[in-house]
């Protein structure tokens, strides 16, 4: 065994991939700017997400006040325009790199097509069935959780902010809700994988072995629950309706982006804009691994970090050994 890439992939970063710098001894300060500078400028899903966000609240959300009571309109309104977005991102992603093959296998994790058909999916296709669980039930969470929190800020039961209350918290909270998410995501993933959760909600997730942009949010309604819940933070961290947004629209439109099954969007032949995460591509193959993102070390910590060489993988083969023998 060696520090080589992993057999059986199509493409693979460069590996050992390594946890986020801000967890790595000893401290190294330049590494640590230029981390934060590449998850958000120049152009990443964080910054495209928080220019979403902004749009939606100028011109595609009903105001605070509005909320204050439950109506059809207003509701169904929000709900349309999560529609639209999750078409725009998956079904875009989706057109682009696998039915119009733009990109062709270049910088694509798995040889494999997509499954077109197989008894295991809802719909009898891996598409059609991701389609499905996105849309009614995706969806449809992600909306109900805005309302709940639109309906609360508005009659005072979960606190508001304004830029004029503290601008530096303001900018902050963006930069803070996806640390705040890849700590909630390894924690409820973890919960997940539990036999009797994993077999009755999470399996569905996993009939995504390989994985595209539909596969994201592709869930048992339960796991939309539990997913989607790390809004309810703020009932407790005052937030503004464009962190709300952000919020929901960060965690539900890069389940679409880092599950597209490619690393990047080429143009000119250099990846432009990061997509999938081979990190999590392996989750999807090899399961018991993983489990969270390299934001945090939690799968260091907790031995279950594969870092994409062949030494890591013989490692995660053997505790999924040992994991095995131990449900028997």
């Amino acid at each position: 065994m060696s520090d080589a890439p992993l057999k059986g992939w199509h493409h693979t970063p460069n590996v050992p991939l390594k946890v986020s710098p801000f967890f790595q001894w000893p401290l190294r300060p330049v590494a640590m700017l230029r981390w934060v500078w590449n998850s958000w400028f120049l152009i990443t899903e964080r910054l495209i997400i928080v220019g979403i966000a902004f749009i939606s609240v100028a011109f595609f959300q009903p105001q605070l006040a509005a909320t204050q009571t439950l109506a059809f309109g207003w509701i169904v309104e929000i709900w349309l325009r999560n529609i639209v977005l999750m078409c725009l991102v998956a079904g875009g992603l989706h057109l682009y790199f696998y039915t119009y093959t733009k990109q062709g296998q270049r910088l694509k994790y798995d040889p494999r097509p997509l499954m077109k058909n197989g008894r295991q999916f809802t719909l009898g296709g891996q598409i059609r069935d991701n389609m499905f669980w996105t849309l009614a039930s995706g969806v449809t969470v992600w909306t109900a959780y805005e309302v709940l929190l639109f309906w609360a800020m508005a009659n005072g039961y979960a606190p508001v902010l304004t830029w004029a209350d503290s601008p530096v918290w303001f900018i902050a909270l963006f930069l803070l809700i996806p640390v705040w998410e890849s700590f909630y995501f390894y924690w409820i993933h973890r919960m997940l994988h539990i036999p009797f959760l994993y077999k009755h909600v999470h399996a569905l997730h996993h009939r995504n072995i390989n994985v595209g942009p539909w596969s994201g949010m592709s869930m048992h309604p339960i796991e939309h629950i539990i997913f989607l819940g790390s809004v309810l933070i703020h009932f407790v961290v005052p937030a503004n309706p464009v962190h709300i947004l952000f919020h929901l629209q960060y965690y539900a439109l890069t389940a679409a982006t880092t599950h597209t099954g490619f690393e990047g969007l080429l143009v000119k032949d250099q990846n432009r804009l990061k997509l999938g995460t081979f990190h999590h591509q392996m989750h999807h193959r090899y399961f018991e691994c993983n489990y969270g993102s390299l934001e945090l070390p939690w799968d260091k910590l907790f031995g279950s970090f594969h870092d994409g060489t062949q030494v890591s993988d013989a490692k995660i083969r053997e505790r999924r050994k040992k994991l095995t023998n131990g449900t028997k």
